[in-house]
């Protein structure tokens, strides 16, 4: 990994122990001071300049976008969505962006907190420790809900949160981001607005290459459309999701020839398969069995030269996306809360992968997770997206840009830029319903494109082609990991998954279904943190 647009950051605040700090900096990538005072110590990969400093005051920021001047800690995390470090002379504060894109990780030790933008040089300070509440979202919903990491003694820090040294303690401020501060309220805005709007976000681009990968979706052919339609200086690229239709290959290649946009399709091998997925898993620090078919295309991004143009909450923000039926004919917030979760956990595999008495303790432990990091979205009127956005979308599926694309290469995620994001947030749910909406707004901004297939919309594939995740090569490297799990913690699994894994990798052959698939990619994941932890762990009593 190199930090060549975003640094490596690392400090501590509070009553700082040098000895402590000094493990920090020595255990993750080099790095040189960029603040150091009695209460506060910030040390960065590359040059971090502040972007104020005057009269024992400062503020460093190190997300995608600089702000241009100094303000309240929420309106800098909002407006740019940012982590950052601030101090006034009375009070520090290290705090997350809005969302909580990029980010955070800490540890209590003593009367001071240690942070860092990766996990790994914070468990230096910390024993290794199974967090199972974290293992049984990560398993059930793909990612950790909440400040959960796969380890117990390190921390995230969420969102619209911050950390504070004042009158000599370390206390934790959270605040409500500004669409929770004052819900937007349906303003009946007109898809021509959304596309103008977007159009002004493009504005910070100007001048820029810029690279949007183009799927069969929506979001990515309505970024496209717009940046074509400004006369940026624009390409395209797609790859394969590893579905099994490769559907989206088709499509992008119809809507890039309708732009007239140069497109390129990164091709995988099978055959790279484990390697990709393990770089994946310790690049993403254990924390999604996601993404491990991306990795050739981002570190294709990486010397490409070009902006990426992620369409980041363009489908919870504009179509409902994983609000399912259920969600919005509810009447109680106990059924609405409930229908969110289901959207968002995998299903039933086809047959048990879990014991009965990990499977039960699993669901609950994450229902309460997922009630306590959506409480203070309970009630609201965009209640339904932004529990997808807070959650999935931040935690999990913005790993790709932020932390695979990024930080060697740029990414932009125009979609979350304050205007556009009240914006499209104000639009009502009924209005997105089944993506009406939407392809409205893809019709403002090009009817041609508009009008192509989308795979948001056509099911049924074209075609079907291997899956690399199933092929030999990954069913090896899957049954090794499962094999881990069968030694190391035997009581996790139903006696049917314990039988398949003793039929050796081709067993796994019987997997194809969806559901399937990402069960054994979530254990796959945790059985390869085991063997990478494995001399580091003495405790896997399970809570089960």
């Amino acid at each position: 990994m190199q930090f060549n647009v975003r640094p490596y950051i690392c400090g501590a605040l509070g009553r700082i122990d040098t000895a402590m700090l000094g493990k920090l900096t020595a255990a993750g990538p080099k790095v040189r001071p960029a603040l150091q005072t009695a209460e506060a110590a910030l040390f960065s990969s590359t040059p971090l300049p502040p972007y104020q400093r005057a009269d024992g005051s400062f503020a460093f920021a190190w997300g995608e976008r600089r702000p241009k001047a100094a303000d309240e800690w929420i309106s800098i995390a909002e407006t740019y969505e940012t982590p950052g470090l601030i101090g006034d002379g009375r009070r520090v504060t290290l705090h997350t962006g809005a969302l909580g894109l990029v980010d955070v990780y800490y540890v209590h030790h003593g009367d001071a907190v240690y942070f860092s933008s990766l996990i790994q040089p914070l468990l230096s300070l910390v024993p290794i420790e199974i967090d199972w509440s974290a293992w049984a979202s990560i398993l059930q919903v793909t990612f950790p809900l909440g400040e959960a990491t796969p380890y117990t003694g390190v921390r995230r820090l969420p969102g619209s949160s911050a950390l504070v040294f004042e009158h000599d303690r370390v206390a934790t401020e959270r605040r409500l981001p500004r669409w929770l501060r004052t819900e937007p309220y349906e303003a009946w805005i007109s898809p021509g607005e959304i596309v103008e709007l977007l159009h002004r976000v493009y504005d910070d681009y100007d001048g820029r290459k810029l690279l949007v990968p183009v799927s069969g979706g929506y979001d990515s052919r309505l970024l496209a459309s717009v940046a074509k339609a400004r006369g940026a200086d624009v390409e395209s690229w797609t790859t394969s999701p590893d579905d099994g239709t490769d559907t989206d290959i088709a499509f992008a290649r119809s809507i890039t020839r309708e732009l007239g946009i140069p497109h390129r399709v990164i091709t995988q091998d099978a055959a790279d398969y484990p390697a990709d997925a393990v770089e994946v898993a310790r690049r993403l620090e254990y924390l999604t069995p996601h993404h491990a078919w991306y990795a050739p295309f981002a570190k294709e991004v990486h010397g490409a030269g070009r902006i990426l143009v992620d369409g980041l909450a363009g489908g919870p923000l504009l179509k409902n996306f994983m609000v399912s039926g259920a969600a919005l004919e509810a009447r109680t917030q106990a059924e609405r809360s409930a229908a969110v979760l289901a959207s968002l956990s995998l299903g039933q595999p086809a047959q048990p992968f879990l014991s009965k008495a990990a499977a039960q303790w699993m669901e609950e432990t994450v229902r309460e997770q997922f009630a306590a990091a959506t409480s203070m979205l309970h009630g609201h009127r965009a209640e339904l997206s932004l529990s997808v956005l807070h959650t999935r979308t931040v935690r999990g599926i913005a790993r790709s840009a932020v932390n695979l694309v990024g930080p060697e290469a740029s990414f932009a995620a125009p979609f979350i830029h304050p205007e556009f994001f009240d914006a499209a947030l104000s639009v009502g749910v009924a209005r997105k319903d089944k993506g009406r909406f939407y392809r409205e707004v893809l019709h403002a901004a090009n009817p041609r494109v508009a009008a192509l297939p989308s795979t948001n919309v056509i099911k049924q594939p074209l075609q079907r082609v291997p899956l690399r995740s199933t092929a030999g090569p990954a069913r090896n490297y899957s049954h090794r990991m499962l094999e881990t799990l069968v030694n190391r913690v035997p009581g996790l699994l139903s006696d049917e998954l314990h039988e398949v894994v003793a039929g050796g990798p081709d067993a796994l052959t019987r997997f194809n279904g969806w559901n399937d698939r990402f069960w054994v990619r979530g254990l796959v994941l945790f059985g390869l943190w085991l063997n990478d932890f494995e001399n580091d762990l003495s405790d896997l009593a399970t809570p089960f």
